[in-house]
C-alpha cells in the first residue's frame, strides 16, 4: 500500500531530523513575526520572542547525542576516494565540534551550567558549524559534477533499453536535486553561524537570519520527506 500525505507526515515527524526541521520553522517564523510587529505591537512581539527562544532551546535538546553522527559516518562510510575521505574528515570534524559544544550551550542557557559560559560555547559551536559546512558544500559540489558527467554519458546511444537508461537518469537527477538542497541548507546555516562568529549588518539582520533559517528548514523538509 502506497503512503498518502498523512502517512508521509507521520513518518517524517518520527525522524529526529524531521521534528527538528518543523521546530526550526517555528523558530524562524516567530523571529520574523517578532521583527514585523515589534514597533506596533510590543506585547505580541514579546510572545513571538518567547516562542522563538523556546523553539531554539527545544531544538538543542533534540540534538542530544548528535555529535556521534559525524564520528559514525567516518567510521562506516569515509568516502570512495582519498580526496572525498579528506574532505569528509574536515566536514564531519567541524560538525562534531558544533554538536558537542552545542550541548554545553543548551545547558548554560537553561541554567544547569553557568550562564556566563554561553557566549563562549556559542562561538566555538558556531565556528565548528561553519567550518564543517564549508567542506560539506565542497563534497556536494564534487558529487554534482560527477553526476552531471554521468548524465552526459547516458545521453549517448547504448545497448541498454530506454527504460533502464531512463531509470538511471531519474536516479541521477534525484541525487543532484538532493545535493542542491543540501548546499542550500548548508549555505543558509553558514550565514547564521557567521552572524555569531563575526557579527555584521547583513548576516545579523533579522530578515537575513529569518530567511536563512527557513531556507535551511525547508531544504531539510525536502531531503527528509519520505519518497
Amino acid at each position: 500500500m502506497s503512503l498518502d500525505t498523512v502517512d508521509k507526515l507521520v513518518v517524517f515527524l518520527a525522524k529526529r531530523d524531521g521534528i527538528d526541521k518543523l521546530v526550526k520553522t517555528f523558530q524562524y517564523v516567530s523571529k520574523l513575526a517578532c521583527w514585523h510587529v515589534e514597533a506596533t505591537r510590543p506585547d505580541a512581539a514579546e510572545r513571538f520572542k518567547k516562542w522563538e527562544v523556546a523553539s531554539g532551546l527545544s531544538r538543542k535538546a533534540f540534538r542530544t547525542g548528535r555529535s556521534l553522527t559525524g564520528f559514525n559516518a567516518l567510521r562506516r562510510n569515509p568516502g570512495a576516494t582519498p580526496m572525498i575521505r579528506f574532505l569528509a574528515v574536515l566536514a564531519n570534524s567541524g560538525e562534531m565540534v558544533y554538536f558537542f559544544f552545542d550541548h554545553f550551550l543548551w545547558l548554560s542557557r537553561i541554567g544547569t551550567l553557568d550562564p556566563k559560559i554561553a557566549k563562549r560555547m556559542s562561538f566555538i559551536s558556531a565556528f565548528g558549524e561553519s567550518f564543517g559546512y564549508i567542506f560539506f558544500i565542497f563534497i556536494d559540489c564534487i558529487f554534482i559534477r560527477q553526476r552531471l558527467e554521468s548524465l552526459k554519458k547516458l545521453r549517448y546511444p547504448t545497448d541498454e533499453s530506454k527504460e533502464e537508461t531512463g531509470g538511471k537518469i531519474r536516479e541521477i537527477r534525484g541525487d543532484i536535486v538532493m545535493r542542491l538542497m543540501g548546499i542550500s541548507a548548508n549555505v543558509a546555516d553558514l550565514i547564521i553561524a557567521l552572524a555569531e562568529i563575526e557579527p555584521n549588518p547583513f548576516c545579523n539582520h533579522t530578515v537575513t537570519l529569518g530567511i536563512s533559517g527557513l531556507v535551511s528548514a525547508w531544504a531539510g523538509w525536502y531531503r527528509n520527506w519520505p519518497s
